[in-house]
C-alpha cells in the first residue's frame, strides 16, 4: 500500500483561475446591487417610517392633490410613484412617495390624500397606509436579499483570492 492511499485529509482542487475579466464583472454586479442597496434607503425606506408615525392619526386631506403619480407591476412587486401636495396655513407641504408591495392585482389604484393634521408634512396615501405591513416586510426581504447577496459575494472573492495565493484560513 502507497503512503497516498492512507491520506485521511481530503484532497482539494484549486479554484479555477480568475482573469481581470471575471473579477470586473463581480465587482460591478456588486456595485450595482449595492447600489440598489442604496435607492431602498433613500426612496422606499423614509416613506415606509414616515408612514409608521401617522399610521393612527392620518385622515383623509380635502385640501390635498395628486399633482403626478403612476405605478407599475413586475410580476407580483408593484411600485408606486406619486406626487402629493398639501396645502396648509402656512404654506404648500409638496412630498414625492414611493410605495413598494407586493400582491396579485390586475385594474388601476385609487388613492385617497391622507395627513395627520399635527404632521402635515408627512402626507402619504389610504393605499401606503393599508399596505404598511406588506411594505415593510418586502422591504425587509429585498434590503435584506440584497445585503446577503453583496455579503457572500464579497466573502466568495476574497476566500477564492486566499486560495488562489495559497493562503489558507
Amino acid at each position: 500500500m502507497t503512503a497516498s492511499a492512507n491520506r485521511t485529509e481530503p484532497l482539494r482542487l484549486p479554484p479555477p483561475s480568475q482573469g481581470w475579466g471575471n473579477i470586473f464583472w463581480t465587482l460591478f454586479s456588486l456595485v450595482a446591487l449595492a447600489a440598489l442597496l442604496v435607492a431602498c434607503a433613500v426612496f422606499t425606506a423614509p416613506p415606509v417610517l414616515s408612514d409608521w408615525q401617522v399610521r393612527d392619526t392620518a385622515r383623509p386631506a380635502a385640501e390635498a392633490r395628486v399633482t403626478d403619480g403612476k405605478c407599475s407591476a413586475k410580476i407580483v412587486l408593484h411600485i408606486c410613484d406619486v406626487t402629493l401636495n398639501l396645502r396648509t396655513p402656512t404654506g404648500t407641504v409638496v412630498r414625492r412617495v414611493n410605495t413598494v408591495f407586493t400582491g396579485f392585482h390586475v385594474g388601476e389604484y385609487n388613492i385617497r390624500v391622507m395627513a395627520d393634521p399635527a404632521r402635515p408634512d408627512l402626507v402619504t396615501t389610504d393605499l401606503a397606509l393599508d399596505r404598511l405591513w406588506n411594505r415593510t416586510i418586502t422591504l425587509l426581504v429585498i434590503a435584506g436579499a440584497l445585503s446577503s447577496i453583496i455579503v457572500a459575494g464579497i466573502a466568495a472573492m476574497i476566500r477564492n483570492r486566499r486560495a488562489a495565493s495559497g493562503t489558507i484560513g
